[in-house]
């Protein structure tokens, strides 16, 4: 009698199984959203400046995309794909 109300409690405790991915779809993020920005600011700033040449601004553009890479990477490091969203439907939300 015990063994089984000693189970029941640690089911009812036991965390509900996710049906959701833990991450968002890239662009839904705000990571994505503050790259495109910046990368938007860094071509406006080429456009302008005369001291920024377009080696310098292709370089500074390839590393924060770079970097955008490697964050979506680990956020969604360690994570599993639950189904909850299909990447070829443009129309799920």
């Amino acid at each position: 009698m015990a063994a089984t109300e000693t189970a029941e409690r640690a089911r009812r405790h036991a965390p509900a199984s996710r049906t959701q991915d833990e991450t968002k779809h890239a662009l839904k993020t705000t990571e994505f959203v503050a790259m495109v920005g910046v990368i938007a600011a860094i071509l406006i700033a080429t456009a302008v400046s005369d001291s920024l040449n377009d080696v310098r601004a292709w370089t500074l553009i390839a590393a924060v995309a770079i970097g955008y890479m490697i964050s979506r990477g680990l956020a969604k490091s360690g994570t599993k794909y639950a189904g909850g969203e299909d990447p070829l439907n443009r129309n799920n939300h």
